[in-house]
């Protein structure tokens, strides 16, 4: 008979000692403790955490009384305003699962995206009814239409019977919300394309978004009260969970609508901007800028920056206009980054193009991911930390998402042998950095939003002169990649690259479009199988 554990007997959880985590807890402290303090910033609106607090509360008691509880889906249609914010606090307190959509898709995913995650109530701004009325009219599933009239938008056709504030009105600002019973409740849900045309529903969980919202502190050695400005899209990742970490830091949420070179450099200059995050297009906006769009910005502002890893020349010429970079790397089912370049004190005696180096690698894990791992895809085995052997890289934590939604077969597969396969493919350093190569699943990166190359040429292969079709990424400095369609037309026909690109268009979100279209035969291995890494050769050729 085994002997008790001394630590186990009558050392039980219990209210007093355990609790689920929960970033909802963030913005009540930070309500308690700074409720005058400036909470968000919307072109003429501010609003004190005090405030926020209790539209959050409203928007949740709204949402109970029309039905919305445990696992029901809101979905939120809106670029980087307090009505994309909000709900990310609102939903949650209800029990439901906010469901933040991609502004620039079309119709037809988002008409799926309505249906697959079973919305019940749909918040969307008015600028977007031209892409969501069709949506709803093709999805079968009715939620409840929630209109936002943000007189900073171009304004558009009222799907719905109330606006959000006239919804927000019918709360209750002292709404009694509770922590989720178990933190491994579900949260948010966020879709990715993966390596089909259908995207997949990636759950996150109250305890993981928790972890990363506290990893971003971690990782940046943030300060209390930050000064944020959002560039990226609230949409992605849940804002790669910084709307709970700049709410537990007490910070301020300057919201900025149209993402744009002046637009940024007027927030940054006015608002004394201390960070801010966003793809490489948002570094090219800001390098690229015209004299009249620039302004005085100072120095030891700091810049998170991910997606395609950015070229070291672009680092480079963005630290000389006074921004840090730190470089991380995720993927949307581990809550956005996940991994980061670390920085050594050493490293500052090397010249701004070798540090530049230095910093367009991933890194090694936050502090609140368990594991990391550059392996063989098929055995799981390490690769050799030599900077040279490539492998899959995988990752294992709490802030990996639950799995897929309705797809157990997806989840399964990504979870094989107890780490999560991200699909890209990297190599291991001495120093135990790791550094991208190459992208297994050829998602294509552009301007922050993945792209799936399966398809895009399914609507190539659609058009009736078109034979073969690969799409691969080519180089772009601007938007980091973008599509090139590598095309073989079928014998007697004819086809000019303006017109497959429209035709492209016809079907697909703008940014998903070839942007590129050369007319050749595809290379092929002696089993018929394109071989895409020739193309992605001669894409980058492209550029010389």
């Amino acid at each position: 008979m085994s002997t008790p554990n001394k630590y186990e007997t009558h050392l039980d959880r219990n209210a007093a000692n355990h609790v689920p985590l929960s970033p909802l807890t963030f913005l009540r402290r930070t309500a308690q403790v700074y409720p005058r303090r400036t909470a968000i910033v919307h072109g003429s609106i501010k609003r004190s955490w005090g405030e926020t607090y209790d539209r959050c509360r409203r928007l949740a008691s709204a949402l109970a009384q029309h039905g919305v509880g445990l696992g029901d889906t809101v979905s939120v249609m809106a670029p980087n305003t307090p009505e994309a914010f909000e709900p990310t606090f609102g939903v949650p307190m209800t029990g439901g699962v906010l469901n933040a959509l991609n502004v620039r898709l079309d119709a037809d995913t988002i008409a799926f995206t309505l249906d697959h995650a079973e919305t019940k109530v749909l918040i969307t701004d008015t600028e977007f009814s031209k892409v969501m009325k069709p949506a709803l009219e093709k999805a079968s599933v009715k939620p409840l239409v929630i209109d936002v009239d943000d007189p900073q938008g171009k304004g558009g056709e009222r799907l719905g019977s109330l606006t959000y504030e006239a919804f927000l009105a019918t709360g209750d600002p002292h709404f009694e919300w509770s922590l989720p019973e178990d933190e491994w409740q579900a949260i948010s849900l966020n879709y990715t394309s993966g390596t089909t045309g259908n995207p997949k529903g990636v759950v996150y969980h109250h305890r993981g978004a928790y972890l990363n919202a506290v990893g971003n502190v971690m990782v940046w050695s943030m300060s209390q009260h930050p000064v944020y400005l959002w560039t990226l899209p609230m949409f992605h990742c849940n804002g790669w969970c910084f709307p709970w970490t700049i709410t537990a830091m007490a910070g301020t949420h300057v919201c900025l609508r149209q993402v744009a070179a002046k637009p940024i450099y007027d927030a940054l200059a006015d608002h004394h901007v201390t960070h801010f995050c966003g793809a490489p297009i948002i570094m090219s906006m800001l390098i690229n800028a015209t004299e009249e769009e620039r302004r005085d910005i100072g120095k030891g502002i700091k810049m998170m920056t991910a997606a395609a890893p950015p070229p070291a020349s672009v680092i480079e010429r963005l630290e000389r206009l006074g921004i840090e970079i730190t470089h991380v790397y995720g993927l949307t089912e581990v809550y956005g980054p996940v991994t980061v370049c670390a920085w050594h004190e050493m490293w500052n005696e090397l010249s701004i193009e070798q540090q530049a180096l230095f910093k367009a690698r991933q890194g090694v894990a936050y502090q609140t991911l368990e594991g990391v791992m550059v392996g063989n895809p098929e055995t799981l085995e390490p690769v050799p930390a030599n900077g040279e052997v490539m492998g899959e890289v995988f990752m294992r934590g709490n802030t990996v998402m639950k799995g897929y939604l309705k797809n157990p077969k997806a989840t399964d597969e990504a979870f094989r042998g107890g780490w999560f396969h991200t699909g890209d493919l990297g190599v291991m350093h001495e120093n135990g950095y790791i550094e991208l190569k190459d992208r297994s699943k050829d998602i294509i990166i552009s301007g922050g939003e993945n792209i799936s190359t399966i398809e895009v040429e399914g609507v190539l292969y659609r058009h009736p002169a078109v034979l073969e079709a690969a799409v691969v990424a080519r180089p772009d400095e601007k938007w980091g990649e973008t599509p090139c369609a590598f095309v073989t037309l079928r014998d007697g026909q004819e086809a000019t690259e303006q017109e497959l690109i429209q035709f492209c268009r016809d079907s697909l979100a703008h940014y998903k479009c070839p942007k590129t279209i050369v007319f050749t035969d595809l290379p092929k291995t002696s089993t018929g199988k394109i071989q895409k890494f020739v193309l992605r050769d001669r894409a980058k050729d492209l550029n010389a």
